[in-house]
């Protein structure tokens, strides 16, 4: 029996880093599968930013040495040697990827290094979360008027994402929640909020070109892990239990359907 290809560095990085996403993204059409790998890539890329430097100005030196990357390649100037910014810049460079709605996600993250009290969750996850839905459906052909309604769908799994790690996050000295809440009860009230962005971005995909489906996919995970924190027995510190199966079920079932 063949063996089955290896993965792309940016493929690997997207499955052993973000399998969530690598998951919807191979419901993308083949032809533009290493370019939505790529922009995951890149994501975790800048999320790392925080995890690998326990200092603001490490975080900031790591998000400039991104936002240099992305601008060199925008100027034709030559890569850096580096698995994800080498074949970010063939991206960049070839049409594939917006360089402006990357660096709206570098400048997102770096507002939150300067001062995250300021950066309100909701508007930090649309600036990162909700960027990476958006960019993932205009590049699979997702016409203007439906971006917003995906990024509505990346940032409510943005906010999934962030109750599900809260134990992750406390052993890092982060707290998203709002301030002078009990934890559980506010993290339940984000979890209506984002079940509700949920709602109006489906509402405002009336028609979402099948080839683009891998861009809303997240949604479906969103709504499982929101209506988990909605659960009585939920515990704002239990930390995140891995995916289950009926999680990567419903995901590739929503995916053959081409509907979310």
């Amino acid at each position: 029996m063949a063996e089955a290809p290896a993965l792309s560095a940016p493929a690997e990085i997207a499955r052993r880093h973000d399998p969530d996403r690598f998951l919807c993204a191979l419901f993308a059409p083949a032809e533009k599968r290493e370019t939505v790998f790529t922009l995951i890539a890149f994501n975790h890329e800048l999320a790392r930013a925080r995890e690998a430097a326990r200092e603001p100005l490490m975080a900031l030196i790591r998000l400039q040495w991104w936002r240099e990357a992305v601008e060199e390649a925008v100027a034709g100037k030559p890569a850096r040697r580096h698995e994800v910014a080498e074949p970010l810049s063939r991206e960049i460079r070839a049409g594939a990827l917006d360089p402006a709605a990357l660096l709206r996600m570098v400048e997102v993250r770096e507002e939150a290094e300067t001062g995250e009290e300021a950066v309100p969750l909701i508007d930090r996850l649309r600036g990162t979360a909700g960027a990476m839905a958006a960019e993932t459906g205009r590049l699979l052909g997702v016409p203007e008027e439906g971006l917003d309604g995906l990024r509505r769908i990346g940032t409510a799994y943005g906010l999934a994402g962030t109750l599900r790690s809260l134990a992750v996050l406390a052993a890092q000295e982060r707290d998203p929640l709002p301030p002078g809440r009990e934890p559980a009860e506010a993290a339940r009230e984000l979890a209506r909020e984002g079940l509700m962005l949920l709602e109006e971005g489906r509402r405002s995909l009336s028609f979402l070109p099948r080839q683009a489906v891998a861009a809303a996919l997240p949604a479906v995970l969103a709504q499982r892990d929101l209506r988990r924190v909605l659960r009585p027995d939920w515990q704002p510190g239990a930390p995140p239990a891995p995916r289950a199966l009926g999680d990567r079920l419903a995901v590739t079932w929503a995916g053959w359907r081409g509907r979310v």
